[in-house]
């Protein structure tokens, strides 16, 4: 079938011909977005829309971090990989500007993600590297696939949420129990060697990653990358599909404005990890005061809306629905086998849990913890990565097949 190629028309697929916005979708979202909006502070308000710019950016582009990882580890395809260099480049080199103006919003101080380094962040990042591969998605992928109406996305989720729930509750043993047996304190590499050294060394290193991946490409010679069709011309910003270093831009310049807004970097699990937490107290299953996790405060104590957290997270669900509804791809989901089902569930219990263990995800440990200079970030990717290669043995096991060099990668 020809593609079309006029502005505003939408490239076909097979089994996906003719496809038009869904508008009535369309409509609801911008209502949700505005009855939102107008409940909020302009903080809180600002917060959500910077969300909503997050889960529009990753559908249009799929920016994954576990189908890159997956690419990289199974056929050699880098690019994905190179996409996420540039991403934490730009960012890191945003976040020295920020740190050295030294407040933000309001006056507000600024914090980055330093996290200390010791059995947990090595357990959890592995664990997190082989949920991201059986679920199918990382933690922001899976809030923006539950977004455009995925199934696989929102049982990913639930069990994300289940296994960070988890984590809180043995969060003591990880932090300050035998777990911590041998962890070092957070290294701050701004701190050893100042704001300018520690951008120079972090873009050095980004840079090496980004040549290492181009050599293996240039070796294995992989098959290309699939970009997801979609509309053409102006109508691609609303409805088609973006460029990989453009989506990188755009969520260094989000997540930038995020740490500006709320003083703290963006970030998926603390947020998840309420939303758990409130609904284990609000059923009478636990007690959440009593874990060392929330030292001695009720999650139900806190207004959901008044976390920075949730804020961006229901903003990235409410980005993803109008951008699927936009592109007319919401709820569009193949029929699922038992094994898929159960491959989202142990992935998610799996990430959350390991997410929790490690202090964060692939957004909040590694992006975050990266961009921030912290050390963790690098040691949290090196383990995901190891983890992601358990993870591709594993996949078969549950009916998910793997990249093969002959076949083009999405």
């Amino acid at each position: 079938m020809s593609l079309l190629r006029r502005s505003g028309e939408v490239r076909t697929l097979p089994g996906q011909a003719g496809l038009r916005p869904q508008y009535g979708l369309v409509a609801l979202g911008l209502l949700g977005l505005g009855w939102g909006l107008s409940q909020l502070p302009p903080v809180q308000g600002l917060l959500l829309l910077l969300g909503v710019g997050l889960g529009f950016t990753l559908f249009h582009a799929r920016f994954g971090f576990s189908s890159a990882f997956r690419q990289l580890l199974s056929v050699g395809q880098g690019r994905a990989l190179q996409a996420h260099m540039l991403l934490l480049a730009v960012t890191a080199s945003l976040f020295a500007l920020l740190f050295a103006l030294g407040q933000g919003l309001g006056g507000q101080p600024l914090a980055g993600y330093l996290a200390p380094i010791g059995p947990g962040l090595l357990i959890g990042a592995f664990l997190f590297g082989i949920g991201m591969q059986l679920a199918g998605g990382c933690a922001s992928g899976t809030l923006y696939a539950t977004g455009s109406g995925s199934l696989v996305g929102f049982i990913a989720l639930v069990s994300f949420i289940a296994g960070s729930v988890i984590g809180a509750w043995n969060w003591e043993f990880w932090a300050m129990g035998p777990g911590a047996t041998g962890s070092l304190p957070p290294i701050s590499l701004a701190e050893h060697l100042g704001l300018g050294g520690a951008l120079a060394l972090t873009l050095a290193l980004v840079g090496g990653l980004a040549l290492l991946a181009e050599w293996v490409i240039r070796r294995r010679q992989p098959p290309p990358l699939k970009a997801p069709e979609g509309a053409v011309g102006w109508a691609r910003v609303l409805r088609g599909s973006w460029p990989l270093w453009v989506a990188a831009l755009v969520l260094a310049l989000l997540n930038a404005a995020v740490l500006y807004v709320s003083g703290r970097p963006w970030g998926v699990t603390a947020g998840l990890t309420l939303w758990g937490s409130q609904a284990v107290e609000a059923l009478g299953l636990a007690e959440p005061a009593f874990w060392t996790y929330w030292n001695g405060q009720s999650p139900l104590a806190l207004t959901p809306l008044g976390h920075p957290t949730t804020l961006t997270n229901l903003g990235i669900l409410l980005g993803a629905f109008l951008s699927a509804s936009l592109a007319g791809l919401f709820g569009k989901n193949p029929r699922l086998g038992g094994r898929v089902v159960l491959a989202a569930v142990v992935g998610g219990l799996l990430m959350g849990y390991g997410a929790r263990l490690s202090y964060g995800c692939n957004i909040g440990a590694y992006i975050g913890g990266v961009a921030s200079f912290s050390l963790h970030g690098w040691v949290w990717l090196g383990m995901a990565l190891l983890g992601t290669g358990v993870g591709l043995w594993l996949r078969p096991w549950f009916g998910l097949a793997n990249p093969k060099p002959t076949d083009a990668v999405c």
